[in-house]
């Protein structure tokens, strides 16, 4: 009788156990989330550097991490960049953008390896939304004014990355980083999607609170709409560089519970 009733009582366990585990995503058997890749896509005036502090804290973590270079030239350029990436990807995977490049993955994250998307201060249009008019609905932030453009591409001064777009990060490497920014095409933010892969795949936001890229206000009415799992960081735009630990810790959290297929 008592291991009749000791086996009733593994079984119920295990069934516990193994509805908490559909409920909350997949886990592996050693704890670590079964979405085992990620993918980043950075944004306008950065490259895929940008996610160094973040890599390093998802690989530690087990992770197999990529980032796209973007040539910032298109948005289709930037998609096709994206899903090349994707296209090497061994199963189901974390897509994450950055800024501009929360427009890129809403167009390539249909991609049916994609369980997740996972947006840093990112931009989230719907399909065919002109999001510049979206936009024009919130403040103004300041880095807009220190875009400087030439001959077809643009950048933003020096003074306005250090102090708009990456308030938050040591000057001396915010200074290093303007240098090394990704121009982009004038037509680049005109640009619309065909597709937002957020209305049918589990998404995350990450808010900067202390934003002086892209409005807060835009970027909380962003994730609200999407129903995004949303987290706030008193951060400027690049709170991969300046809160690494949070960012990495949201992605950590999209492989966890992002439902494995």
């Amino acid at each position: 009788m008592i291991k009749r009733q000791f086996l009733k009582t593994l079984i119920a366990a295990a069934t516990t156990v193994a509805a908490m585990t559909l409920s909350h995503g997949a886990l592996a058997a050693d704890g670590a989330p079964a979405i085992r890749n990620v993918v980043l896509v950075h944004g306008a005036y950065a490259d895929g550097s940008c996610w160094t502090d973040v890599i390093e804290r998802l690989q530690k973590a087990g992770l197999h991490v990529t980032a796209v270079q973007n040539p910032l030239s298109s948005l289709a350029d930037d998609v096709e960049a994206t899903r090349r990436i994707l296209a090497l990807q061994d199963g189901p995977t974390i897509l994450v953008g950055h800024s501009w490049a929360g427009t890129v993955i809403s167009e390539a994250g249909t991609d049916p390896k994609v369980a997740g998307l996972v947006y840093v201060a990112a931009r989230a249009p719907d399909a065919g939304e002109d999001y510049g008019a979206l936009a024009a609905k919130f403040p103004t932030p300041p880095a807009s004014a220190g875009l400087v453009k030439a001959n077809g591409f643009a950048q933003l001064s020096e003074q306005a990355f250090v102090h708009d777009f990456a308030g938050d990060v040591d000057p001396v490497k915010a200074k290093a980083l303007a240098a090394v920014q990704g121009r982009i095409s004038d037509t680049l933010f005109a640009s619309r999607t065909t597709q937002a892969a957020w209305r049918s795949k589990p998404s995350w936001y990450a808010v900067s609170t202390n934003d002086r890229t892209t409005s807060p206000e835009l970027e909380r009415f962003l994730a609200a709409r999407m129903k995004a799992k949303t987290i706030e960081v008193a951060s400027s735009h690049v709170s991969m560089l300046s809160h690494p630990d949070d960012i990495a810790k949201l992605i950590l959290e999209a492989a966890h519970e992002a439902p494995v297929k």
